[in-house]
């Protein structure tokens, strides 16, 4: 008597054998439902590329430095348009520096700075400011989304090779994965017209690993793409990923929809829940065989289910996140500190390390 195996089956046991899966595989995980079956595999395979018994997290700052920008983005609740007075900011040089010694005084070992897209700013202003800061304090500068990046480079007519070579010589270490969304222009015509095309924040990081530059990616779902472009944006990165190894950790969190324009396109029935959050996470560590950690989205989740989360494919807890305005403008406020963390993660029967932006050990809770 012949036995049946089913789809999900065959995919999951293909990953398990150290197979690749397809992008049809992909949309077969996503589709099936069966978060229990999905999970398990991812979470093999992350006891595979790292030690089961311990999950990382980072102590750092989300610095916003400015939210003045052109691009208005229909997701974006943080942002405010060239020329607003009463609330849009440009933050100086003394009030960074601040935020920086209350980020080393806590342990942090890194700021994460991200902004708008200011029409007032060239590559001397990055340059000037990123100087002053490697001048005065030993951190790690983890900043300028490909966006941004792309936005200096027109600004100063400049080639993306010619500004990250700059940006990098006066200080910059590593370019988060901001503006990522979804790599799909369908997708981004919608959501974000005026912002980087999905080949254009791709040749971003494609230049900054050739330069040495070190990247993360992220995704930001559950609006108005497909479950098929969700698995194009996976295999966008790991595309670029098998060409460069550059990228080294991948994020995803679900659209927030308070105070933004989105909103109205996206139906209440059709928002992600946690299961969605948690099955797309899974999927995206056994998808993404070449990149080597998946962090969890505590920022988006909450605390409960970002540590759920690490029995589903993620290895680190993320950032601590002393300070954060995107996300919390469009209505989510989740907070925590490093005792929380040590807590949720000991809770779970692991080892809690702090990590830098390198994800190099700093201190280990034994």
């Amino acid at each position: 008597m012949s036995i049946t195996v089913s789809p999900v089956t065959e995919v999951l046991e293909k990953a398990l054998d150290g197979e690749r899966i397809s992008d049809d595989d992909a949309v077969t995980l996503l589709r099936s439902r069966e978060l229990v079956s999905v999970g398990r595999v991812a979470n093999e395979l992350r006891n595979r590329k790292h030690d089961p018994d311990r999950v990382t997290f980072i102590i750092d700052r989300n610095l916003n430095y400015t939210n003045i920008c052109t691009t208005d983005c229909d997701f974006c609740a943080f942002y405010r348009s060239p020329g607003d007075t009463r609330e849009g900011y440009l933050l100086p040089k003394p009030v960074i520096f601040k935020k920086i010694e209350e980020t080393l005084a806590i342990g942090g070992t890194g700021l994460l700075m991200q902004g708008g897209h200011h029409p007032d700013l060239g590559i001397e202003y990055y340059e000037d400011l990123f100087r002053s800061i490697k001048a005065k304090y030993r951190i790690h500068l983890h900043a300028l989304s490909p966006p941004e990046v792309q936005h200096i480079s027109r600004r100063s007519r400049l080639t993306i090779p010619e500004t990250l070579t700059r940006l990098r010589d006066a200080g910059l270490d590593s370019i988060p994965g901001g503006g990522g969304e979804v790599l799909v222009d369908r997708v981004r015509d919608i959501i974000a017209p005026k912002k980087t095309k999905s080949s254009e924040w791709l040749n971003v990081m494609r230049h900054a690993h050739r330069l040495g530059i070190s990247t993360t990616a992220t995704m930001m779902y559950g609006h108005v793409e497909t479950l098929e472009e969700r698995v194009e944006h996976m295999r966008r990165v790991r595309e670029v990923q098998d060409e460069t190894g550059g990228f080294r950790a991948f994020f995803s969190w679900t659209y927030q929809d308070d105070g933004n324009r989105l909103g109205a396109l996206v139906p209440p029935e059709s928002r992600p829940t946690s299961f969605d959050y948690l099955l797309t996470q899974a999927v995206s560590r056994i998808y993404l065989d070449n990149v080597p950690h998946i962090g969890s989205s505590w920022v988006t989740q909450g605390k409960k289910i970002g540590q759920v989360a690490l029995q589903f494919g993620a290895d680190d807890l993320g950032s601590v996140m002393i300070e954060e305005n995107v996300v919390s403008a469009a209505g989510t406020t989740h907070r925590a500190n490093t005792d929380e963390f040590v807590h949720l993660i000991r809770s779970l029967g692991k080892i809690p390390v702090q990590r830098d932006t390198l994800y190099r050990d700093v201190k280990v809770w034994n």
